[in-house]
């Protein structure tokens, strides 16, 4: 499972001081589909950071005891320099995977042709999150962490990523982050709301983004 202990998390700035999550706990537990609904610059991607440990919170403790992906969407941790295949078989040194393995699974997956072998500098948006997700599915984490990448690519590799989230989703944890209420609707059961540095949890993904609505509502 992943645990949250009082975790705080602030940015600094010249004369601004922005607290995007203030004093969270919680816990994820395996097997669980939580949709993370907010409005835009809530501090949606920064708490999927933060569950990866991609970024380390201001206070607090954070816990895993699952093997976390990274956030998959259309920001990206590549090197630009170098090209997609070369990006997945350094991913895939780092996790200790076959090589030629995870290739041929990004290569089919992603669907990326000849800009697989070129380099990540000249993707769309689109293509880098697509070369994410195929490099993601490839390796077996226990919690997958999504942000807006199922609208990535043409109607085929939507369906692609469909089947694959409905996968994980079925044998494992997912976490994802979506404006849109139908995607979370989707892969989703349980739901939480961000809203003014505050994490709060609802049974139901339904119940969240009623809440989630109704400020958007209240604040236009």
């Amino acid at each position: 499972m992943i645990s949250f202990d009082r975790v705080n998390k602030a940015y600094h700035g010249r004369k601004l001081t922005r607290h995007v999550l203030h004093d969270a706990s919680f816990t994820i537990r395996p097997g669980q589909s939580l949709g993370i609904c907010g409005a835009n610059g809530a501090g949606k991607s920064t708490l999927l950071r933060l569950i990866a440990g991609v970024e380390h919170p201001s206070s607090g403790t954070i816990r895993r005891g699952m093997r976390v992906s990274w956030p998959i969407g259309y920001t990206h941790c590549f090197q630009g320099s170098l090209t997609g295949a070369d990006n997945a078989r350094f991913i895939a040194r780092i996790y200790r995977q076959p090589v030629d393995r995870l290739l041929a699974f990004v290569e089919q997956f992603a669907e990326l042709g000849e800009y697989f072998d070129q380099p990540v500098k000249t993707y769309s948006a689109g293509m880098a999150a697509r070369l994410a997700f195929g490099v993601s599915l490839a390796i077996d984490f226990d919690c997958y962490l999504v942000d807006e990448v199922t609208s990535a690519g043409d109607h085929r590799f939507a369906e692609r990523c469909h089947a694959a989230l409905a996968h994980r989703r079925a044998t494992g944890t997912l976490v994802m982050v979506s404006h849109s209420p139908a995607t979370l609707q989707e892969y989703c059961s349980t739901g939480a709301v961000l809203h003014e540095g505050r994490l709060r949890f609802y049974p139901t993904i339904d119940e969240a983004i009623d809440v989630h609505l109704a400020q958007q509502t209240l604040a236009a």
